[in-house]
């Protein structure tokens, strides 16, 4: 009979910030960590818009990274709604105007990406067809006339479409 491994103990919830001081530092994270992030989203953009794809996606792992704490950071603004509702009305004001230009760049980035990735199968697909025509067999058909096999593109040519 083999045990059962212990299960891993359910993490406690991160304290909650309990001075505006603290909170700024928070805010003060996420403004760093957006900014990081625009900087990096604007040079793939950039590289995607000059056909650089492979260069594009040089940064893949770090804009993980980077989305990762975002996403954390973001979590933790939530869970520190109240205190941070008690700081200026500015700072909560640019922190959101901020995040709303960020979200403005990142569809502009998705629509970038989608476009790139549409003209890629395209080519991918003109190649495989016309590669497929000029290799297909001539055989002759029902009336002892060569044709042209109906095989329309090229085996072993494939689109991955995961990205």
């Amino acid at each position: 009979m083999t045990a059962l491994p212990n299960p891993t103990p359910p993490q406690a919830p991160a304290p909650l910030i309990g001075t505006l001081g603290g909170a700024e530092d928070l805010l003060g994270q996420v403004t760093a960590t957006i900014d990081k992030l625009t900087a990096l989203v604007e040079e793939e953009t950039r590289r995607v818009r000059q056909g650089a794809l492979f260069a594009a996606s040089d940064l893949q792992a770090e804009k993980s990274q980077l989305a990762a704490t975002y996403v954390k950071l973001r979590f933790k603004v939530r869970e520190n709604a109240v205190t941070i509702s008690h700081l200026p009305q500015e700072t909560i004001q640019a922190l959101s105007a901020k995040h709303e230009a960020f979200a403005s760049l990142l569809k502009t980035n998705m629509s970038v990406l989608a476009t790139a990735r549409e003209v890629a199968e395209g080519i991918v697909k003109n190649v495989a067809t016309a590669v497929g025509r000029s290799a297909a067999p001539h055989v002759y058909g029902s009336r002892m006339r060569i044709e042209k096999s109906p095989q329309s593109s090229a085996r072993g040519i494939s689109v991955d479409r995961r990205l």
